[in-house]
């Protein structure tokens, strides 16, 4: 019967070009792997390799076998990953979001209403979301922009807005509003995982020269005793509170101001039912 470990060391021996290589690589001996070889030519009943004094080498019915042991192979490793991926899906809900905010209340919500589920949770580009939720890495993904495709559900559902925070002796702080390029040249403190906003500040504020910290604790001490302006946004200040000492002031530009989406496909969207839902109800008045 033709065996998937062998098809494995077919492949090896093609890519490394020897049967000395491809043992290397596959951590067996070369007899072991030579034996192994013969038993496949007999399960498949024909030659697979020109044999000569010291030099065995593929002949065409290697090579062809080789294109569909590839074929083969990687159709085996996807079976794994999906069955792998339906099984934790069962048990665990995971969300995909383009910024940090979203998440803080969907998981709050999520272990509510699904106490029995485990929660996993990461930011990626809003591709690598879509590609994602469609390949079922997630239950659900936050967007900063709507998806209108026919598969795919999707709403709005909370409203970002940025602020800078500045010390009250900032040349700035007694401006109405202000704008990124008015900042755009200085120095300023930013938290490295904030998603999307991370490409929104580099494209307004090429100038800027940021101390970038990886730390949420380390960020937070700074802030409190640095000079640097820094963002906060309405939905920071909702869950951690005003900066103290600090001056909020608005940032005008469009991009400073985000509408999420909440984003499922339309087949999960019954599953999900109490938590969009909940979703809903929560944020009418918010948007």
């Amino acid at each position: 019967m033709l065996e998937l470990y062998q098809l494995t060391q077919l492949l090896a021996i093609a890519e490394c070009g020897t049967m000395s290589g491809a043992a290397e690589q596959l951590h067996i001996s070369q007899p072991a792997l030579s034996r192994s070889m013969q038993k496949l030519e007999e399960t498949l009943q024909v030659t697979l390799f020109d044999r000569q004094k010291n030099k065995i080498q593929l002949n065409k019915n290697g090579e062809l076998a080789v294109e569909h042991a590839r074929r083969v192979v990687e159709q085996a490793h996807d079976l794994v990953e999906q069955v792998r991926y339906f099984d934790r899906s069962q048990r665990t809900i995971s969300i995909g979001s383009c910024a940090p905010a979203p998440l803080w209340e969907l998981i709050s919500m999520v272990s509510r209403l699904y106490p029995e589920m485990a929660i996993s949770s990461e930011m990626k580009d809003s591709e690598v979301l879509i590609s994602g939720l469609k390949e079922g890495l997630y239950q659900f993904v936050v967007l900063p922009n709507p998806i209108d495709e026919p598969d795919l559900y999707c709403f709005p559902f909370e409203k970002e807005q940025l602020f800078f925070s500045l010390p009250p002796a900032h040349p700035l702080s007694a401006s109405k509003e202000l704008y990124f390029k008015d900042i755009d040249g200085e120095n300023i403190l930013l938290l490295s995982q904030i998603g999307f906003w991370r490409g929104v500040c580099q494209r307004k504020m090429p100038l800027t020269h940021a101390l970038v910290q990886n730390e949420q604790e380390d960020f937070e001490t700074l802030a409190q005793f640095s000079a640097l302006p820094f963002f906060v946004s309405n939905l920071a200040m909702r869950w951690s509170g005003k900066p103290e000492n600090r001056i909020i002031i608005p940032i005008a530009d469009p991009e400073a101001t985000v509408v999420y989406h909440f984003l499922c496909k339309k087949e999960d969207k019954k599953k999900l039912s109490a938590l969009i839902e909940k979703i809903k109800t929560d944020n009418s008045e918010s948007l």
